[in-house]
């Protein structure tokens, strides 16, 4: 009775209240996040619900990784906001200061990103399944010190000035000090650390890094082969001048052994629960103990999404980060199985052999069509990336592996992330970037829907188990050695992006996609091609970046082709830009498949000189092409690229 009759008078009389939570509504949502993230604070205001313009406390999410990252810490047992929070808030009301030019770099780095949420909650699941989530999060933190002893970066945060939360907050970010967005990453005033230290990898020597063509001088030594290896460390031998494997677990014993027993207890927690989750969890336990992969491997590809309700996988996978290419970064993916892929794998799994078959009859001899045993990708939505799995912006959204070994050759394990640039700020920003570049017919027309993204990496990640893949060799020979490292990276992810876009088409007339789910593929493979590009063909240090590159052959190819067409006296659909991109939805099918036969035909034959001229005709030639991809990063990089972020909700 007390209370409607308080409410009767103040609705006689009194003025209106905000209420409490309305006080944080001084910052717009995109500035909140832009300068949490530049202040180094686990905060992200996931939407604006109520649509009221103030942050309340049920918006709010909590970030992994960073200091301070206990939910408590930031709302309390009545779900309100705490005395820290209010603090930090404070705080964010004003731009992020920069005391000297190399922290004004450093805000112009992270500026290039945009925090992008990836949120799990875990509330609904089993206490057993919680504990397990919890001993995976400890692998995630050591899997990224491993990542960092790989990488040459381990304890150089150690060089970034007390209080300086901007740098501190790029490091953790790009998980090395030095500067990776296209606009920052060659200034040699850009870093975390002044000045400016010198990029060395883990993996080798330090000693013959400074020396041009070391990875060459290591191919000349007796032992090459055990030098390539993939789950190694070169060290200087014994013998002055000579050079030996170490394997990963006598390089790195406390990490490693680390790991392992942390995995062991997340099986322990499991129990008799998911049996294929804890047989691999068991297996990766024993690798990290003795570099023999395979079994967990096997254990790997035995799950599924018919008999686990998770996806994990911790291992050294891809050569990227290495300079030479060789050596397998430490990773960590953990999701949650999706079972949406199932209704996929059954439509296209009686379609594999007919898939190698095409392949096979596209890339000639010496090739010859095989039996392809390959499980096709299993959908996943991401919980927690870590190590060479977490990129400073953007994120894999199709994988398959392994990539070597008896389990590759056997057909592997493939995934597509489906919960990946699905939210409306990653959508917001791709038909940005969109209309800055195409021309307003073609934006206009079979305008990606979210699947699309799914389906074209389920393809991508099914074509790398198609044609010569993996272990194919040529005269005992195999794709690295006969390409090189690098080469044979950009050369496979080419066949796996165009194979794609070329089965797509296949599937129509099979009647499993329609011509319209088909144009919606090809504009979503030429639009992913230009965010590529925007990314540039070089990284700072040199280094090829494989997709900027196998993006660039496309997209060249096909305007030669005729298939796209740049109309420099047209506006671009964002009715701003001078000059625009069209598609021929006509003719790009053909361009696609002249592509497809040339790629197929390159690997088949192991023949470098010609992968060499493709790259010199669309990756460092000087001509109108070289413009246009220009102009094509130029106006896809006003946008920020993603940063994926992490939440996971406790009870």
């Amino acid at each position: 009775m007390k209370r409607i009759m308080i409410l009767a008078l103040c609705l006689a009389g009194c003025t209106p209240q905000k209420p409490p939570e309305a006080e944080f509504d001084a910052i717009a949502r995109a500035d909140f996040n832009t300068r949490a993230a530049e202040r180094f604070l686990p905060l992200f205001w996931v939407e604006d619900a109520n649509r009221d313009g103030a942050l309340q406390p049920d918006e709010l999410a909590v970030l992994h990784g960073l200091p301070d990252a206990e939910r408590a810490s930031w709302i309390d047992t009545h779900n309100d906001l705490t005395p820290r929070f209010r603090e930090a808030y404070g705080l964010l009301k004003q731009p992020t200061p920069a005391a000297s030019a190399r922290e004004r770099l450093v805000l112009q780095e992270l500026a290039q990103g945009a925090p992008t949420l990836v949120a799990s909650d875990f509330r609904g699941d089993s206490e057993a399944e919680r504990v397990m989530v919890r001993h995976l999060v400890t692998v995630a933190g050591l899997i990224e010190r491993l990542h960092a002893r790989q990488t040459g970066t381990f304890g150089l945060e150690a060089g970034i000035p007390v209080g300086d939360a901007s740098s501190r907050a790029m490091f953790h970010r790009n998980q090395s000090p030095f500067c990776e967005a296209p606009a920052t990453e060659k200034d040699p005033q850009c870093s975390a650390i002044g000045p400016k230290p010198t990029r060395i990898s883990g993996l080798y020597p330090k000693d013959i890094q400074d020396k041009p063509g070391f990875c060459q001088r290591l191919e000349r030594e007796p032992n090459a082969d055990a030098l390539r290896g993939h789950f190694s460390v070169v060290v200087a031998a014994k013998q002055a001048g000579r050079f030996e494997a170490l394997p990963f677990s006598q390089a790195w014993p406390e990490d490693m052994s680390a790991v392992a027993r942390e995995l062991d207890a997340a099986a322990a927690a499991l129990g008799s629960t998911e049996p294929a989750l804890v047989a691999y969890l068991r297996a990766a336990a024993q690798a990290f103990r003795d570099d023999n992969w395979e079994p967990a491997d096997r254990a790997w590809k035995a799950m599924n999404a018919s008999n686990s309700r998770w996806y994990v996988r911790i291992a050294p996978d891809e050569v990227y980060g290495d300079p030479c290419a060789w050596k397998a970064g430490f990773a960590l993916q953990f999701a949650r199985i999706n079972p949406d892929s199932l209704q996929w794998q059954q439509k296209l799994d009686p379609l594999r052999t007919e898939f190698e078959q095409q392949l096979a009859a596209m890339a000639g001899p010496p090739y010859r069509a095989r039996a392809v045993h390959f499980a096709l990708p299993d959908f996943i939505d991401v919980v927690l990336n870590a190590g060479d799995q977490r990129n400073a912006s953007g994120a894999t959204i199709g994988q398959s592996l392994p990539n070597w070994g008896p389990v590759a050759a056997a057909g592997g394990r493939t995934v597509s992330m489906t919960n990946l640039y699905t939210d409306p700020d990653s959508l917001a920003r791709r038909d940005a970037q969109q209309a800055a570049v195409l021309c307003k017919a073609t934006d206009a027309e079979a305008r990606e829907q979210p699947i699309d993204v799914v389906l074209n990496s389920l393809l991508h990640e099914a074509a790398h188990n198609l044609g010569p893949a993996h272990d194919y060799a040529v005269a005992g020979r195999t794709a690295p050695v006969a390409f090189g490292g690098p080469l044979a990276s950009t050369l496979e992810e080419l066949k796996a992006q165009n194979s794609a876009l070329w089965l797509a088409g296949f599937l129509v007339g099979k009647d499993v996609l329609k011509a319209d789910e088909h144009k919606r593929l090809l504009r979503e493979g030429v639009t992913w091609a230009f965010g590529h590009i925007s990314r540039g063909m070089y990284g700072a240090d040199g280094t090829p970046r494989n997709y900027s590159q196998l993006a660039a052959i496309q997209v060249g190819s096909f305007l030669d082709a005729g298939a796209l067409a740049w109309r420099a006296d047209e506006t671009a659909a964002n009715g701003s830009d001078k000059g625009c991109m069209a598609i021929d939805y006509a003719k790009l099918p053909a361009a696609v498949e002249a592509l497809e036969k040339q790629v197929l035909g390159i690997k088949a034959r192991a023949d470098r000189e010609a992968a060499l001229k493709l790259t010199a005709r669309y990756v460092d030639g000087t001509d109108a092409y070289s413009g246009m991809k220009s102009e094509i990063a130029a106006r896809y990089l006003r946008v920020p690229k993603a940063s994926f972020v992490y939440s996971l909700r406790m009870p």
